[in-house]
């Protein structure tokens, strides 16, 4: 099994309270829960027939409808 090293910033202090195992826990089901994401959407991209520009221009629409749906920025 692989090894990785993680520092926490000595701001989240109250952390040190929970166990070295329990922290292994946490940290691997997270890494789990991101890889599957991830491969979740790599599926997706690919069946995906649209091209690089089509989906800057999808983004760009979808960008505008939502600035004409929300509230302007005071």
């Amino acid at each position: 099994m692989a090894e990785i090293v993680v520092k926490v910033p000595s701001e989240l202090r109250e952390f040190e309270s929970i166990s070295p195992i329990k922290w292994q826990l946490i940290i691997g089901k997270r890494i789990k829960e991101e890889f599957d994401e991830m491969v979740r959407l790599k599926k997706i991209v690919a069946k995906s027939k649209l091209t690089e520009k089509d989906v800057e221009e999808l983004s760009e629409e979808v960008g505008v409808a939502l600035a004409k749906r929300l509230p302007p920025k005071k």
